[in-house]
């Protein structure tokens, strides 16, 4: 079980949330003021919590900012611990303020949800005991994820869906669509001991499963990699390797490989859910091709503008189940009603109830 984090968690002052909403909605405080009809006195008094804004002003505010006044009464606040971010340098603090105050707030409406259930059944994350302690080498490094796979169970095939598998071992998968730039690739949190993965909500599901695995190694590998091992590098090869073990590289493609066709790495990739590109590096660090051959792959999908967007259909993006289940679940014990339902998803309570009646561009069944 987890325990809801104790840090921070002090009466929030209606102040704070009027800014982090603002921040979230890429807005100065001129532009929120006009938008609510306001003075930028006004908004920045209230920031600075000088002045308490009116119920009405509060309507307004949340009008303004596209969320609902019970955001800025939520009793509790909350931070993020040892962030670490995937991101492009081009990606600016703005972008990533916005980024951060959309994390927050899901993150929030996911505790105090989970604060409804008396015995929940959300797991808590621990890395396995027979991870190695000192990890000195990327082949270490493969052999750790291979580790994680084996302790959970998940064989050496394929994962059908990597945010349910994630999820049922108490890490809190999130989505996020702020940024659209393709300049943020992916953020590894804690909340207490809650860890939390965050990826692009739009993305494809490839770019989405190989972040999550990325994620999931900074977590897994924190504290174990020797100060000659680049990090970065050192959880891309976890990734590639929890997603394919290298048994299934080579019962794939074989033992050795003077070429590889693309069109065979574009089935492995919907077989997998990992890009083509992904399985060129896996042919390269599992031994099954060349650096020689790795280097004309590269070529060749440069050539042809693949290292930007791949051929053929995307793979699907995935979309994380649990705080779903567990809004339904507290909806159908009559523990919340409807509207604090649909607070709780972040959409309007006549969206929330077409969902419930399978309507809806996200109504129909298996969504």
């Amino acid at each position: 079980m987890i325990t809801l984090p104790v840090v921070n968690q002090m009466q929030s002052t209606i102040s704070e949330r009027i800014k982090r909403a603002r921040v979230a909605a890429g807005l100065s405080q001129r532009e929120l003021a006009a938008r609510a009809e306001l003075s930028a006195m006004a908004v920045s008094k209230f920031e600075r919590g000088l002045t308490n804004p009116t119920s009405r002003t509060l309507i307004r505010l949340a009008r303004a900012l596209g969320t609902r006044t019970e955001f800025f009464l939520r009793p509790t606040t909350i931070e993020l611990q040892q962030p670490e971010y995937r991101k492009r340098a081009s990606l600016t603090e703005k972008q990533l303020a916005r980024i951060e105050a959309d994390i927050l707030d899901q993150v929030e409406r996911f505790l105090e949800l989970l604060s409804l259930f008396p015995s929940h059944s959300v797991a808590r994350f621990a890395a396995p005991d027979t991870v190695d302690e000192r990890i000195t080498t990327y082949e270490q490094v493969e052999a750790a994820a291979l580790t994680v796979r084996d302790a959970w169970h998940l064989g050496h095939n394929a994962i059908p869906c990597l945010a349910d598998t994630l999820e049922e071992r108490g890490l809190l998968v999130l989505t996020t669509g702020v940024d659209d730039s393709a300049k943020f690739d992916g953020l590894a949190a804690t909340v207490g001991d809650l860890p939390v993965v965050v990826v692009g909500a739009g993305w494809p599901g490839d770019r989405q499963r190989f972040t999550m695995a990325h994620e999931l190694g900074h977590l897994v590998l924190r504290g174990r990699l020797s100060d000659e091992l680049d990090a970065e590098k050192a959880c891309n090869r976890f990734a590639g390797a929890f997603l394919v073990p290298a048994s299934s590289v080579r019962q794939e493609l074989g033992t050795y490989r003077n070429r590889l066709e693309p069109r065979e790495l574009y089935a492995l990739k919907h077989e997998y859910g990992v890009s083509m590109m992904a399985w060129v590096f896996r042919a390269a660090d599992t031994g099954v091709i060349s650096d020689t051959t790795r280097t004309k792959l590269f070529q060749l999908f440069s050539s042809r503008g693949w290292r930007k967007t791949e051929p053929g259909k995307p793979i699907a993006s995935e979309s994380p189940k649990l705080f779903e289940q567990l809004v339904l679940h507290a909806l159908a014990e009559e523990m919340i009603s409807t509207s604090k339902a649909a607070e709780f998803m972040g959409i309007p309570i006549s969206s929330f109830r077409e969902r419930l009646r399978f309507e809806g561009p996200r109504g129909t069944a298996g969504q």
